[in-house]
């Protein structure tokens, strides 16, 4: 009755997969699931970045690689040396920018590296600096209402974001649960488990 539908529904992965994280992110129109792919192969250190980013976005994915390329001795993952990298952001019509997507990007990343998937049914959103730590972001409420659309478990959010979480509406803090991090080794320890970190043997 009411004709076409306009827009579609934000769908979750169905299931996990190598490579691809589950960012949040704010939109004029509101929040919206920030889907974020990456593949590694041998090259010259070359980085590839496509899908309509802004600058911002641009600069996040260079810092989450400079922080993985500094870590590398404690996860169980492929030398990086002078791997290529493709980043790639779905939906390449719409315009995308901003400095939350970082963690999101370091996830995909670090899939990618060691050949696991993060766990299915988690997004996350925060900013990522270059020695791993995760700062608050904005829009908490839209990208809140974005991952429960999209029918996501849990939701990853930065710890200086507390504040703002208690402040949102009952009804949308019991409808997906959250774990809060400050640095990204928490947010790759929630997501992978302690089986991709380098150990003694």
């Amino acid at each position: 009755m009411l004709g076409r539908r306009k827009h579609r529904k934000d769908v979750a992965f169905a299931e996990a997969k190598v490579g691809v994280s589950c960012g949040l992110a704010w939109t004029e129109a509101g929040g919206t699931t920030l889907p974020v792919e990456s593949t590694v192969c041998d090259g010259d250190g070359e980085v590839t970045i496509t899908g309509n980013l802004g600058e911002v976005m641009k600069e996040s994915a260079r810092i989450a690689i400079s922080y993985l390329r500094s870590i590398q001795g404690e996860y169980r993952f492929r030398e990086i040396g002078k791997s290529d990298f493709h980043i790639h952001v779905p939906e390449g019509a719409i315009p995308k920018d901003g400095p939350s997507a970082g963690v999101a990007i370091a996830v995909s990343l670090l899939s990618t590296l060691c050949g696991k998937p993060p766990k299915s049914g988690v997004a996350m959103t925060g900013e990522l600096t270059l020695t791993g730590r995760v700062l608050p972001i904005g829009g908490l409420k839209e990208k809140m209402l974005a991952a429960i659309r999209a029918g996501m478990e849990k939701v990853i959010l930065p710890e200086d974001n507390r504040g703002d979480w208690e402040e949102l509406d009952a009804d949308v803090r019991s409808a997906v649960s959250v774990e809060f991090v400050d640095r990204a080794v928490a947010a790759f320890a929630l997501l992978f488990g302690e089986e991709i970190l380098r150990g003694d043997g």
